[in-house]
């Protein structure tokens, strides 16, 4: 048992499968030190943990992994001058991201009485996440369009729009890009002080992507002088210590829980694991996370659809299996517990675990709901 792990000490369903082959050891993430990594060969971390030389230099590791989709915190040039491979878990919470965003939906249609199937959702970056939210927003009747440069410059402009078309036709814009500084296609600030007066007074602007993607303080300007029609951010620049003004202004204010569901944390376990264990030649390749636990609401439910339109029918059934009105009000309650909301947050399960039973309705409904991942029939 030569091999030695270091693990954030909250990534869920780990503890207890290297351990057979490998020391661990469960560390507070943005608490990781180079004293901690100095003998490891190995890190599976969240977003919480730099991995850089700072952290890394001199030490003995040589895979890292990150459970997570974003990997902004690994310095991926650094660690590849240096032999050390590296790993994240792209699409792993694609499903609760689109479940979180779907619930956006749903709550914005309902505050701002907004018909989404006569409104157009605007998805810049179209990858793993982008073309799941482009599912819920179809299943919802909305018109979608899209906007993913290095897609568009690879595989033909056909089915994407430039952002500025996109920015003047949609009237809510959901990001879903990486953080990306420089070179060809840099997002840092992408919606900007213009490019957020360009959204203007009926446009709703949705960011669960990676908070420097908005100029938050440009943001809270439109805002507060009504230039902008509203908000959502469950990613912000400088989290956890995020700016309570900026966060009152908003429709919706989380605490970068939307690919926090149970179902995304099983993924990205189950990929970061996979990863290390093969660099480091462990005997886990076939291993899965056997004990996700269920759902805090009920899995099964009925809902009434007769005198109902679609879309308040699903609304209802997203609603119930996941309202991000609860995380809202508990970051808005007490927004100095970012951290610890984050750290602690409850079981959330995707559409996937749910069946609806549906009584009446209009035509179409149960595949619009089994569109949403739901698992759907007429009694």
């Amino acid at each position: 048992m030569d091999a030695r792990i270091v693990i954030d000490d909250k990534i869920p369903f780990v503890r207890g499968v290297f351990e057979p082959y490998a020391q661990v050891s469960y560390l507070p993430g943005a608490g990781i030190g180079p004293d901690d990594v100095r003998d490891a060969d190995a890190l599976i971390v969240r977003t919480r943990t730099a991995c850089n030389e700072a952290l890394l230099k001199g030490s003995r590791v040589r895979v890292v992994a990150t459970a997570t989709i974003g990997y902004d915190h690994l310095d991926t040039r650094w660690l590849e001058s240096e032999g050390i491979a590296w790993y994240n878990a792209p699409g792993c919470n694609s499903g609760s991201v689109s479940h979180y965003v779907a619930s956006v939906l749903a709550v914005l249609a309902q505050k701002h009485g907004i018909d989404l199937s006569s409104a157009t959702l605007g998805i810049v970056g179209v990858g793993h996440v982008g073309k799941k939210v482009a599912d819920v927003a179809r299943a919802f009747g909305m018109e979608v369009l899209l906007n993913d440069p290095p897609r568009a410059r690879n595989e033909g402009e056909n089915g994407f729009v430039c952002l500025d078309e996109l920015v003047r036709k949609s009237d809510i814009i959901s990001l879903h890009v990486p953080l990306v500084r420089e070179g060809e296609f840099p997002t840092y600030h992408l919606f900007d002080e213009k490019r957020i007066a360009s959204v203007g007074k009926r446009g709703i602007l949705i960011n669960s992507s990676r908070g420097e993607v908005v100029d938050n303080m440009a943001l809270k300007r439109a805002l507060e002088n009504g230039s902008l029609k509203g908000a959502v951010l469950d990613v912000w620049e400088g989290e956890p210590a995020i700016d309570a003004s900026l966060a009152s202004l908003l429709d919706v204010a989380t605490p970068h829980i939307a690919g926090y569901s149970a179902d995304g944390k099983a993924a990205g376990t189950e990929m970061a694991v996979h990863a290390v264990a093969e660099s480091l030649g462990l005997p886990l390749a076939g291993w899965k996370v056997e004990d996700v636990p269920g759902p805090s609401v009920a899995a099964e439910f009925g809902i009434d659809a007769r005198g109902k339109t679609v879309g308040q029918v699903l609304s209802e059934a997203v609603l119930h299996t996941y309202d991000v009105r609860s995380d809202s009000g508990a970051l808005l309650s007490a927004v100095s517990s970012f951290e610890h909301l984050r750290g602690c947050y409850g079981v959330r399960r995707e559409p996937a675990a749910f069946r609806i039973c549906l009584s009446g309705g209009p035509d179409g409904c149960p595949d619009r709901l089994r569109d949403l991942g739901f698992s759907a029939e007429l009694v």
